[in-house]
C-alpha cells in the first residue's frame, strides 16, 4: 500500500524543493526498501537507544490493535475510523514523504486510518479528544491519524495517550488556508511504554497553526514534530513541554521548513529532569529556503536538571539559503536551580523545598498558560506537582546555573 498517484504526481510537481535537503532530514521515499535500518550511528538515529525500541525502527511486526481509541464528535466534525481506499487517499496530505524506514513502514501496511476531517468554514467550538489507552505493551502496533482541516476552519485537536503500549505512529495535519488550527499531543503514559511517533503539518496560506507535543510517561518515547508551508503568510507555533524520570528517555525533534515567502516558525520547548539516567533530547531545525524570502524564525529549548546522574542534549540548527529574511534566531539552555532565585525566595521566610517547587512552577508556567486549552492547562499543572513529588522536593541541593545563547 502506498501514497495515491494523484499525492505523488502534486509531490513531483513541486518545483525544486523537494531536491534540497537538509543534513538533518535525508531524501524520503515511500518505499521501504530505499530505507536501511539504523544502527545508531546515522546523524539522526545518534541519541536514540535502539535497542529499548522493541524493533519499531526495524521490521516489528504490526500486529493485531491493543490500543483502544475513543473520542467525542462535536456537531459538523466527522471523526471515524476508515479503511480501503479512504484510507489510502490520506496517505501523504500532510506532503509527507518518510525519510525513515518505520514512518514508510506505516504508511504501506497498516491498513486503515483515523481521520478528523473538519470542514471549511466551520468553527468547532469544543476541543476534539481523541483517547488512546494501551493494554499490551508486548504487542507491537503501528497506527495513521489524518487531521484535515478546511479552508477558514478554527479548531482544537488532542491527542491523548496512557496506558501501557509498544506503538510506532505517523499522525498527519493539513491545515487549509485561512484556517486556525491547534494540535496537542499528551504522551502520558504507563512507564513501560514505547512511542515511537512523527507528526507532519502542511499549513496553506494566511493559515495559523499551534502543535503542542507534552511527555511526561513511557519507558522511551521519541516525537519528531515537522511543519511546511502551501503558501505564503502561514504561521505556526510548536511548543514542548517534558519531564522524564530515572532511567526515561525522552526525545523531541522539531523541523520547520519554510517553502513559502512571508512564514513564520516560533518553537519554544522546556524540559525538566530528575532521577538516574534520566535522558532527554531536543534537537531543533529550521530550513529557510530560497524562495522563502521575507520569513521569521526563531528556535529556543531550555533543560531545567533538577538532580544529579541526568543527562539533557539540546541541539538548535538553522541553515538559510536566503538572506532576504526579516529574522532568524535559536537559543539553548541547560541550568541547576539557580542560586539567585533560591535566595530571594528563602530570604522572604520561604523554605527551601518550597522555593524549589515555585521555581521550577515558574519555569513552566508560562509554556502552560500557550496551550490555549484550559483542562490540560490545570492538568499539567498538577502533573508537574506530582512529579516534583516523587523526587525533587525530597532531597535536592542547588548549584549554579549554566547555558547559552545564539
Amino acid at each position: 500500500m502506498t501514497v495515491t498517484d494523484s499525492v505523488r504526481s502534486a509531490l513531483e510537481q513541486t518545483p525544486e524543493l523537494d531536491k534540497v535537503e537538509s543534513h538533518l532530514h535525508p531524501a524520503g521515499s515511500y518505499d521501504v526498501a530505499d530505507h536501511a535500518v539504523p544502527t545508531g550511528r546515522e546523524e539522526i538515529w545518534r541519541f536514540t537507544p535502539l535497542k529499548r525500541l522493541r524493533g519499531l525502527h526495524a521490521d516489528a511486526e504490526f500486529m493485531r490493535s491493543a490500543t483502544s481509541c475513543t473520542w467525542n464528535t462535536p456537531e459538523g466534525v466527522r471523526v471515524e475510523g476508515v479503511s480501503g481506499e479512504e484510507a489510502r487517499s490520506l496517505r501523504g496530505i500532510s506532503g509527507l514523504v518518510p525519510n525513515t524506514r518505520w514512518a514508510a513502514r506505516v504508511l504501506a501496511e497498516v491498513p486503515s486510518s483515523l481521520l478528523v476531517d473538519v470542514p471549511a468554514d466551520t468553527e468547532v467550538a469544543e476541543p476534539i479528544v481523541v483517547d488512546l489507552d494501551g493494554t499490551d505493551v508486548t504487542v507491537t502496533e503501528g497506527g495513521h491519524v489524518a487531521l484535515r482541516f478546511g479552508a477558514h476552519s478554527k479548531a482544537i485537536v488532542v491527542l491523548n495517550h496512557t496506558g501501557s503500549s509498544t506503538v510506532a505512529a505517523v499522525v498527519e495535519v493539513a491545515v487549509g488556508d485561512g484556517a486556525d488550527v491547534t494540535v496537542v499531543s499528551i504522551q502520558d503514559w504507563a512507564d513501560d511504554a514505547v512511542h515511537l511517533s512523527h507528526h507532519q503539518a502542511r499549513v496553506g496560506r494566511d493559515a495559523t497553526y499551534k502543535h503542542a507535543a507534552i511527555s511526561f510517561g513511557g519507558d522511551l518515547v521519541r516525537m519528531d514534530a515537522n511543519v511546511t508551508y502551501d503558501g505564503p503568510g502561514g504561521s505556526a507555533e510548536l511548543l514542548g513541554l517534558y519531564f522524564a524520570d530515572a532511567g526515561q528517555h525522552i526525545e523531541h525533534r522539531i523541523f520547520a521548513d519554510h517553502t513559502a515567502p512571508r512564514t513564520k516558525s516560533h518553537a519554544v520547548y522546556k524540559g525538566a529532569l530528575q532521577g538516574e539516567k534520566a535522558h532527554t533530547v531536543w534537537v531543533g531545525n529550521v530550513l529557510i529556503r530560497k524562495v522563502a524570502e521575507g520569513i521569521e524564525t526563531y528556535e529556543e529549548n531550555r533543560n531545567l536538571v533538577l538532580t544529579d546522574g541526568c543527562q539533557a542534549d539540546s541541539i538548535p540548527n538553522l541553515e538559510i539559503e536566503t538572506g532576504e529574511i526579516e529574522g532568524a534566531g535559536h537559543a539553548s539552555a541547560t541550568a541547576r536551580f539557580d542560586d539567585n532565585q533560591l535566595f530571594y525566595l528563602q530570604s522572604r521566610g520561604v523554605s527551601e523545598q518550597e522555593a524549589q517547587r515555585l521555581v521550577v512552577h515558574g519555569f513552566f508556567n508560562d509554556l502552560i498558560r500557550q496551550v490555549g486549552v484550559p483542562s490540560i492547562e490545570q492538568r499539567l499543572l498538577t502533573t508537574v506537582e506530582a512529579e516534583l513529588a516523587k523526587n525533587v522536593l525530597k532531597d535536592v541541593g542547588s548549584l549554579a546555573a549554566f547555558g547559552s545563547d545564539d
